[in-house]
């Protein structure tokens, strides 16, 4: 049986205050493969970003170990860590992050821009994205004639035109109305599980993460599962 695809063990992430050290990670435990997707919930200030960054490599852990498709990302140097987010992680915000001055097609592609370049085969697969997100028609539009819904649909396929391995989403549907938060995350699931990619998924919404198969509270700084907190309450 192959190893999984992440392997994070007994990560921990502290941060300096007047007051002394302020623990926000401890000993964080999770496993993950391709095809699998997990939700996160926890309250404000409870390190559920600050999880979502030191995977995504955008933060490093004070001690602890983070392996992702065998490699140790938090060892790399910085040009490395790069070009191994570039390829390996795509990132969905509660803000979509889209360039202005971009057009919905032009935004999917510009994490393109920072490895071989955009090619036929790249623009192809932003034009078949955009339209499983039923934003076919809508490929020259800026971002300001789109709905907060199809701004964030664009972000998803931005997210996943470097076909990542990892995909990591931040209050993904924070933003948005409810029958568009349905929508978004429908075909978040959906669309991980058709790029067979490793999905994590940062909410506060309860109707959100129990549509995931897999859903996780951070309490105190760890992970647990769900079903063992409702045992415990």
């Amino acid at each position: 049986m192959p190893p999984p695809d992440l392997i994070i063990t007994a990560l921990c992430k502290s941060y300096p205050t007047a007051g002394g050290k302020l623990s926000v990670l401890r000993d964080v435990d999770l496993q993950m493969s391709r095809g699998d997707a997990i939700a996160i919930t926890g309250p404000s200030g409870s390190g559920k970003s600050t999880l979502l960054y030191i995977l995504g490599t955008l933060d490093q852990p004070t001690s602890g170990n983070v392996r992702i498709l065998g490699q140790e990302p938090c060892s790399l140097g910085a040009a490395e860590t790069a070009r191994f987010r570039n390829s390996t992680v795509g990132f969905i915000f509660q803000d979509h992050h889209l360039l202005p001055q971009c057009s919905v097609l032009e935004n999917v592609l510009i994490p393109t821009l920072a490895g071989t370049g955009t090619s036929s085969d790249t623009e192809s697969r932003a034009r078949l994205l955009l339209d499983r997100v039923g934003l076919g028609q809508r490929l020259t539009h800026r971002p300001a004639a789109l709905s907060g819904g199809e701004r964030q649909r664009v972000a998803v396929c931005r997210a996943l035109i470097n076909q990542p391995s990892l995909l990591l989403a931040d209050e993904p549907t924070g933003n948005l109305d409810r029958a568009s938060a349905q929508e978004v995350g429908s075909l978040l699931l959906e669309l991980a599980r058709d790029q067979h990619c490793m999905l994590i998924t940062v909410t506060h919404s309860a109707e959100l993460a129990g549509r995931f198969p897999r859903h996780l509270e951070l309490r105190d700084g760890r992970l647990v599962d769900v079903k063992d907190v409702d045992r415990e309450s």
